[in-house]
This record gives structure tokens, C-alpha cells and sequence, in this order.
């Protein structure tokens, strides 16, 4: 297959995507304005200078995963680098969250259960991206190891038929879900766990059973009843969304749809697999900077830049440069959205979320996340 055109498939007669790469937005045309996005990135870094409490934490006192998001963004941007002072008082901080005797990153003494999977994971990132391996490969190791250990398989009592199977949840007795999964898989992937890790076959059942489609990969009762290939937030028992509605159907959203893609990819999936050339085909004809989709219109913006961070993510994975919408318009989205989170910037560099949803009216914690996601729209290399 022509790798310039991967996707022009069709399905149930239907053209269901096309989404072309040019080289990773080498084409400046396909990237954000360089400028916008410099004064975007030193203005958020610049905040975040101003409000790094004297531990080197950020909004420790919500969770301590704040401060791993936010380094996690910072650095991926190529701004700072481990030898920022202000980088390296968020690395001691960190540091001190590490438990040798468990191997998690989540606080060394009777860390809350329901923080393991999120801080660990996002430490795990934070810590990779440091890009000291001789400080911290040792740590990343035993954190992958940990987070293995939390996922829902036969040793924690569920075998491959079970909708909890393949999952990963706030700890090793919570239900799992796609949110928690998908940030497990990347922590799994920033560690260098090969692809042909168990975990990952594994979290593919999971995460094919949380998606609207009817096939030999979800063969859970609700799974043809929208049948649109969007995704829910969880399988597990019975299936769950945060999309309310009076039917009781289980509709998909857009942060969760673009984290289903990314996970299916980085479990092995292919980009010509029915799954994803189905959840693409939701995703071109909901494409959006302006809303979480799928979300009723009075909760729009509904964790929106968990989206934007998660749709940022998942594209740049995907390897490409535009969405084609079905009315016949081009979406360069890395200038899409790069322009959206410029105009959203507040006067003093940071983001916050008006629905203070999911600890999206936190500033520090908002501002992480578009750092990250404007880490996937910069010009690359």
C-alpha cells in the first residue's frame, strides 16, 4: 500500500477516512506558525515558573500526578531541558515520590490507592523525558513493572472473557476504564516496553471492548447497537460513558475516541485494521478544536483539554498532517489547533477550564496539558 495514501479505504460502501501524511509536518505548511507557537510555549513555561510551589511541585495538594503532566509537557516541548533549575527542582520533588519497596512513583508512604496507575504513569513519562537514563532507567524499569502488576489479567482473578480483562484502573481493585488504560500504555511506551509485551496484548481486548462497533473484537451485548466506532470510557461491567442521555445508550466522545486510536496503535493494531478505520470515519465527520465532541451541548467543554492533549496525541502517532471532513474541507490540524489554544491563552500564560470538570479549573494543571499537546503540533525536524 502507497504509504502517502494508507487510508483511503472504504467500508459497508462507505469511504471511511482519508487522512494523508506528508513526513510528520516536515512541510511547514502542515505545522503550526512557528512564531504563535514560541510565544505560546514561553508564555506558558513562563507562568509555570511563577507558580512552581518551593518543593518543586505544581497543585501538589489536588494530586501529586500535577507535577509529572506538567514536566511531562515542558520538556517534550524542547524548551527546557533537565538542567533548568526549575526542571530540577520538579525532578527532586518526583523523586521523592518514588517507593523502592513497591516500585511505583506515587508517594513512599500509604500513597492513596486510587493515585497509583495516573501519578505513576505520568512520572513514568516525566521522568523518560528528563532524558537521564542514568539516573532514572532504574526507576522507569520498576515503575513499567509496578504498573504491569496493576493490570486487570488471570493473575488478579480475570481471564480473557471477562469485560474487566486487559484493563488498567486508578489501582490493582479498581474497574478499569479507557482513561486509565490509555495513560498506562503511554507510560508503558515511554519506558521502551517492546511491543511484544504481554500487557499490550492484553490491553488490546480491552480496549477493542470499549469501542461502538460489532465485531469479532467487542463481543459485548451494546457493542452493535450504535455500531458508529466511536469509543466509551469503559467496558467493564456493563459498559460506562460520560456522555448522559435518556436512552441509556452508550455513546462515544471525542477524547475518548482519539485515546482508543492511539492505544489500538500502540498495541500493534494496524492502521488499516477495521477498528481504527472505523473510529477514524467518526473522528472526520465530528472533527473539532471548538467542543469536546460526541458531548451534549451543555457540557461541551466537558474535560476539553484532556481532549486536546489526547487528539493531539493520537494524530501525531497516527503519522498525519490532515483530516479530511466530509464536507470536502482540509483540516491542517497542528495550525488548527495551535491557533485554537493561542486564542484560549490567558494574559498570564496559563489555560483553566470555566467547567471545573475533572480538575480542569486548576491553571497549573491545564496549562501541563496543553503543553503537551502543543508538543505533537510544532514543526518537526
Amino acid at each position: 500500500m502507497d504509504r502517502r495514501r494508507w487510508l483511503k479505504l472504504t467500508g459497508a460502501g462507505l469511504t471511511a477516512s482519508l487522512f494523508v501524511p506528508v513526513g510528520r509536518g516536515a512541510d511547514p505548511k502542515m505545522a503550526a506558525d512557528p512564531k504563535v507557537w514560541d510565544a505560546t510555549v514561553d508564555k506558558a513555561i513562563a507562568f509555570l515558573r511563577k507558580t512552581q510551589a518551593e518543593d518543586g511541585s505544581w497543585s501538589a495538594a489536588k494530586s501529586p500526578g500535577c507535577t509529572g503532566i506538567i514536566l511531562t509537557g515542558m520538556l517534550q516541548t524542547g524548551k527546557v531541558t533537565a538542567k533548568d533549575p526549575m526542571v530540577e527542582k520538579a525532578l527532586k520533588y518526583i523523586e521523592g515520590l518514588i517507593n523502592p519497596k513497591d516500585g511505583h512513583i506515587a508517594g513512599k508512604d500509604n500513597p492513596r490507592p486510587q493515585l497509583l496507575n495516573y501519578v505513576t504513569s505520568v512520572n513514568v513519562m516525566a521522568l523518560q523525558a528528563a532524558n537521564r537514563p542514568d539516573l532514572y532507567g532504574k526507576v522507569v524499569k520498576n515503575g513499567a513493572d509496578f504498573l504491569k502488576k496493576l493490570q486487570w489479567d488471570d493473575a488478579n482473578g480475570k481471564d480473557a472473557k471477562d469485560d474487566f480483562y486487559g484493563g488498567a484502573g486508578y489501582d490493582s481493585k479498581s474497574r478499569p476504564d479507557l482513561s486509565n488504560t490509555q495513560i498506562f500504555l503511554d507510560a508503558l511506551k515511554a519506558a521502551g516496553v517492546p511491543q511484544s509485551d504481554p500487557a499490550y496484548k492484553k490491553a488490546l481486548v480491552f480496549v477493542s471492548r470499549c469501542q461502538n462497533l460489532k465485531s469479532e473484537f467487542n463481543d459485548q451485548p451494546w457493542a452493535g447497537k450504535i455500531d458508529d466506532g466511536s469509543f466509551i470510557y469503559s467496558a467493564a461491567a456493563g459498559g460506562q460513558t460520560k456522555v448522559e442521555n435518556p436512552d441509556n445508550a452508550l455513546l462515544g466522545y471525542g477524547s475518548m475516541t482519539y485515546a482508543g486510536i492511539k492505544s489500538l496503535i500502540y498495541c500493534g493494531a494496524s492502521k488499516d485494521d477495521k477498528r481504527i478505520v472505523k473510529a477514524l470515519d467518526w473522528i472526520r465527520k465530528n472533527y473539532t478544536v471548538e467542543r469536546n465532541p460526541g458531548m451534549p451541548d451543555a457540557r461541551k467543554e466537558r474535560g476539553l483539554y484532556y481532549y486536546y492533549h489526547t487528539m493531539a496525541k493520537c494524530l501525531d502517532a497516527m503519522d498525519v498532517d490532515t483530516v479530511d471532513t466530509p464536507d470536502g474541507k482540509k483540516h491542517v490540524w497542528r495550525q488548527d489547533l495551535t491557533d485554537k489554544l493561542a486564542k484560549l491563552q490567558q494574559a498570564d500564560g496559563s489555560w483553566t477550564n470555566t467547567v471545573d470538570q475533572w480538575m480542569e479549573g486548576d491553571p497549573n494543571l491545564v496549562t501541563g496539558y496543553v503543553l503537551m499537546a502543543l508538543s505533537h503540533t510544532k514543526a518537526k525536524k
